[in-house]
């Protein structure tokens, strides 16, 4: 036993343990040894794995000794990476999946066979007897298979979209010539407003329309059927001629087969006249002049002739084909000779129409009616129109109820170039479409699904075009936001990328703070169509967004209604309504919400308050106006209590000088001073102002260097209500 200090018997210890190891040494050198002299020694003793590692062919112990330290892994010290085990990431097999799969076709989707879904299945409740190919599996055990396999799986589309077939219908090809009669001339009556287009279609058909026309001006499509003497049948079209109905008059040119264009011989050749000469240009429709107002003194039919030879419009008499007609509307003269030159060009025309078979027309006006409901105006083109027909316009459909002539009067049926009011819409078609007649309800249901769906997937793409683009610059945006980051670690762009989005996010404004640019939500209501797409096509052209924003919330056809201000009440906006009318319910709504409600029969006048409203949005311009100057002559100190005050000795040298308004103090060319006076003193009396040629003392409020030579200028600030810029072009 080891005795002693702590010192001695450490020493002890290791001087044993060296003992032990020396001998252990000697030991396992003379097993060596006699193994080597006499290895059938080895078969007495018993085997000793421990000594040699499994499976070596060498001896026991002839096997070097290897002895492996454990060591424990200290916080903060790292790992060897020779050592460390790599996770190798295995892209799993991914498999379609649906319900009420067979055996057969889940091993087809793992692309497998039939005997590696039924071990799959082993060590499951699953009777792997009864499983045949054409078996079906439940939803968890189909998952189970696709599990233990080592793949994931994916639910499969449910339905495929396929193409749907196009149900539209379209005009049918020309007929046979053999089955062709001759029908009446459409005729448009087109031109310049107030050039007596009316008056001349009145004088015509011998009844009063301009007395019934608000302004004395046309504002929708008018059609009327007119007999003359002789027999001969012409429908005439009466379109708008003011600069806001362009579309109605390119409707009534394409619509038409001959154009009389309406030109007063006082006027001339006007904007509306060279349209009107485009429209008919581009629907290739001759043309036939009427000279109107011919019996007024200043009448000059001659100079109109030479007025249209500028626009390609070449009269007979100077060598071109174009028939000039002078007329008197209002008096009636020489209105038979048109109406015979007209006879005469669609006789030459040869104008012809199949009175039988499915009906196509044209719709030239819509509107709503109280009493009646939705309501067009069409003219028939080919077949025959009769109650109970079924028609399809563009996305609406309509079996006819009734038909009404142009005076309201009901007719049975309508054959080629008539004009009738059609009723039984289901829905308010637009004006313009193309009237076509269908078999059956179901066939019209069809088409007008059909229509609807291809118009949603154009809109669809349409909005994918956009969504791509936007895609596209963020792609481009972020590119090029992180090229800069490229040679930095991944933590250091992280950090970077951190701070410029805070930065980003704390400059950008509220989205639901209102912005403070002044703006005007509309809601336009007609009568009917046209009408409304009138207002909408000068709503277009509207180009003074920078001064004040202008939105359509919503238009519609009819009266104005609860939801109508209800909206406007929302939005804050107005409403325009034109040839409509608001109850006096809706009207005391309006009012009690201070929502503002224009009702105009007269299409410039509701353009003209429209303009005032905006006017009245914009912000007042301030402006200068210069009252008086005076020069500062002499400097001198007041006492005022224990304070002296400097007061400028000034001399008025124009106008006058208002103690109320504002001053400035200019010396040479800079402003040195501006703001009000403390005190005006002419003498020693104080005055609120003191006109030219004076002498006055004057204190500022403030401390200011009055200098000789200085100009005081006196002015005052007027604000002026702004104008929008806006021209709608009449």
């Amino acid at each position: 036993m080891i005795t002693g200090n702590k010192d001695e018997r450490s020493a002890g210890v290791q001087v044993l343990s060296k003992q032990r190891m020396s001998v252990m040494s000697s030991v396992m050198r003379g097993a060596r040894r006699l193994v080597r002299a006499d290895p059938a020694l080895l078969s007495n003793f018993p085997s000793l794995p421990i000594l040699c590692p499994a499976g070596s062919s060498a001896f026991p112990l002839t096997c070097q000794q290897t002895r492996k330290y454990a060591s424990k892994q200290v916080k903060g010290q790292k790992k060897d990476p020779k050592n460390q085990k790599v996770k190798v990431k295995v892209d799993k097999q991914e498999v379609e999946i649906k319900q009420n799969m067979t055996v057969a076709s889940l091993a087809e989707a793992m692309n497998k066979d039939f005997d590696h879904v039924l071990e799959a299945l082993l060590n499951t409740s699953v009777d792997l007897d009864s499983l045949e190919p054409d078996s079906v599996l439940e939803e968890r055990w189909i998952k189970e298979v696709v599990t233990r396999s080592g793949m994931k799986f994916r639910w499969a589309k449910l339905s495929e979209t396929k193409e749907r077939p196009n149900r539209d219908v379209h005009r049918k090809p020309p007929a046979d010539p053999s089955l062709l009669a001759q029908r009446p001339p459409v005729v448009t009556i087109m031109g310049h407003v107030d050039h007596g287009k009316t008056t001349l279609l009145d004088s015509l058909r011998k009844s009063q329309i301009v007395s019934t026309e608000a302004g004395g001006i046309t504002q929708h499509i008018g059609a009327f059927l007119v007999q003359l003497p002789t027999g001969e049948k012409i429908t005439f079209l009466d379109t708008p001629g003011h600069a806001a109905f362009s579309s109605m008059r390119a409707r009534g040119a394409n619509a038409t087969d001959i154009v009389v264009l309406v030109v007063a011989a006082d006027d001339g050749v006007m904007n509306q006249t060279v349209e009107s000469i485009q429209h008919a240009r581009r629907a290739k429709v001759p043309i036939i002049v009427a000279v109107n107002k011919c019996d007024k003194p200043q009448a000059d039919p001659q100079r109109v002739k030479q007025e249209l030879l500028a626009h390609d419009v070449v009269c007979e008499e100077f060598g071109g084909d174009v028939q000039a007609i002078h007329v008197s509307a209002l008096k009636g003269d020489n209105l038979l000779s048109l109406a015979e030159a007209t006879v005469a060009l669609a006789e030459v025309l040869e104008l012809k129409a199949e009175p039988t078979g499915a009906v196509e027309g044209l719709i030239i006006e819509s509107r709503t009616d109280k009493g009646r409901g939705p309501v067009t105006s069409a003219i028939v083109q080919r077949g025959t129109l009769r109650r109970g027909c079924v028609l399809v316009a563009g996305r609406s459909w309509a079996k006819v109820r009734y038909l009404f002539d142009e005076n309201g009067r009901a007719v049975t049926e309508a054959g080629p170039s008539a004009t009738v009011q059609v009723v039984g819409w289901k829905d308010l078609p637009s004006a313009g479409e193309v009237l076509l007649e269908v078999e059956s309800e179901q066939r019209a249901r069809e088409v007008v699904e059909w229509r609807t769906y291809a118009e949603e997937q154009e809109k669809l793409q349409e909005e994918q075009g956009v969504i791509e683009l936007k895609q596209k610059l963020h792609l481009e945006e972020y590119r090029k936001e992180r090229e800069g980051l490229t040679h930095l670690s991944w933590r250091q762009r992280k950090s970077a990328l951190y701070r410029a989005n805070k930065n980003k996010f704390a400059a950008r404004p509220s989205e639901r703070t209102q912005s403070a640019e002044p703006s005007l939500p509309l809601i336009i209501k007609g009568d009917v169509d046209g009408s409304v797409e009138a207002i909408l096509n000068l709503l277009e052209s509207y180009e003074s967004q920078q001064q004040c924003q202008l939105e359509v919330l919503h238009f519609g056809i009819g009266d104005v209604s609860e939801n109508d201000v209800n909206v406007a009440d929302a939005f804050s906006g107005s409403i325009y309504g034109f040839n409509v009318a608001a109850s006096r319910s809706i009207q005391q709504l309006a009012a009690k919400r201070g929502v503002p409600l224009r009702l105009h029969s007269i299409i410039y006048k509701l353009i003209d308050e429209l303009k005032e409203e905006l006017s009245s949005k914009l912000p007042p311009l301030r402006s200068e106006n210069i009252v008086g100057e005076a020069t500062v002559l002499t400097m001198f100190d007041v006492s005022v209590g224990k304070k002296k005050v400097p007061v400028a000795g000034c001399r008025v040298q124009k106008g006058r000088l208002d103690r109320r308004l504002k001053f400035r103090l200019v010396r040479g060319r800079d402003v040195v001073w501006e703001g009000s006076l403390a005190a005006l003193k002419h003498h020693r009396d104080e005055v609120h102002s003191v006109k030219s040629g004076m002498e006055c003392g004057l204190s500022a409020d403030g401390d200011v260097d009055f200098r000789t030579g200085d100009v005081i200028v006196c002015f005052e600030e007027l604000d002026t209500q702004q104008v929008t810029s806006w021209d709608p072009g009449f």
